[in-house]
């Protein structure tokens, strides 16, 4: 496989890690709230980051690439819209709206398209997308109930999904961005580099706000730390692949593919909760798998 298209195995490596830590972070809620779980990803994830890029910089023999301005802008700007989208996420599903809140963050590989392609000039060919749309809407499909719509929960959760998508989308052009910005380095190193500023700065000001505002959800994951820990590392290792493949090709290119995560979660809840897979689902499982297919081809 030539390394241009080394990004497709990153990702889908990427979406299964992630796939699991989502699994993980559903069990802790039940002992330490949504709160505490979420920080969970970026307390615990952060020191296997960092051992990361130790081990990568002793193997290899190549420097760490230092911060610039540019690098800190893209950063922070990905450090802070994450956490953000994290929080208009949970707060819609707050408003019991689950399928729809789905929908609408999942349009992220739409909005990371007009991102990219405004802020960072990443170009973004016709075949893509149709590929984009395509896979987008068979997320939409899947995440609707029959009888229900996109409006049928109320104005909040739309406004909110829809906010935590672009912001998700925002994350990722923030950590590409910041990527590109260095001005050294393999894409492996820079793309750990970038990981362990991302997940420093976020544990930074999570502790913060936490400390200020949540001790009880602060205090609740310092005391379930083991399986933290696990939650921890899957989250860093999911991290680790999204950004090498930030550093290989397009976030567009990236968060399309991701969607495969969907069906990897559904593959989970068919297996482990027993929950059946409908017409629809089946239907939406198809149009995603052949949004993918039309980006793969658009690789060529």
């Amino acid at each position: 496989m030539t390394t241009s298209l080394l990004w497709i195995p990153v990702t889908l490596a990427a979406a299964a890690a992630q796939t699991g830590r989502n699994a993980t972070q559903r069990r802790l809620t039940e002992t330490i709230g949504t709160v505490g779980a979420t920080q969970v990803r970026f307390l615990y994830g952060f020191p296997f980051a960092l051992l990361a890029l130790v081990v990568m910089n002793l193997v290899t023999g190549e420097d760490v690439p230092g911060p610039n301005a540019t690098f800190l802008t893209y950063a922070l700007t990905g450090a802070v819209t994450q956490i953000l989208a994290t929080a208009l996420m949970l707060a819609a599903m707050r408003e019991r709206a689950f399928s729809v809140v789905t929908a609408y963050t999942k349009t992220e590989p739409v909005q990371v398209a007009v991102f990219g392609l405004f802020l960072l000039g990443d170009h973004l060919t016709p075949a893509m997308a149709l590929a984009i749309a395509v896979a987008t809407s068979g997320v939409v499909l899947m995440s609707l109930k029959p009888g229900t719509s996109l409006t049928s929960s109320g104005v909040k959760p739309v406004v909110f999904g829809l906010a935590s998508g672009a912001f998700f989308a925002l994350a990722a052009i923030g950590f590409r961005g910041a990527i590109l910005s260095l001005d050294h380095g393999s894409p492996l190193i820079r793309a750990s580099t970038t990981l362990v500023w991302g997940l420093g700065l976020q544990t930074a000001i999570l502790l913060v706000w936490l400390g200020l505002f949540d001790r009880k959800a602060l205090m609740a994951s310092f005391a379930a730390w083991r399986p933290s820990l696990g939650a921890g590392f899957l989250g860093a290792l999911a991290s680790q692949f999204w950004f090498i493949g930030f550093a290989l090709t397009t976030a567009a290119n990236v968060r399309t593919l991701a969607l495969v995560e969907v069906l990897m979660a559904q593959a989970v809840s068919h297996r482990f909760l027993a929950q059946a897979t409908t017409r629809r689902e089946l239907a939406g499982m198809l149009l995603i798998l052949a949004g993918v297919g039309f980006l793969l081809l658009a690789q060529r």
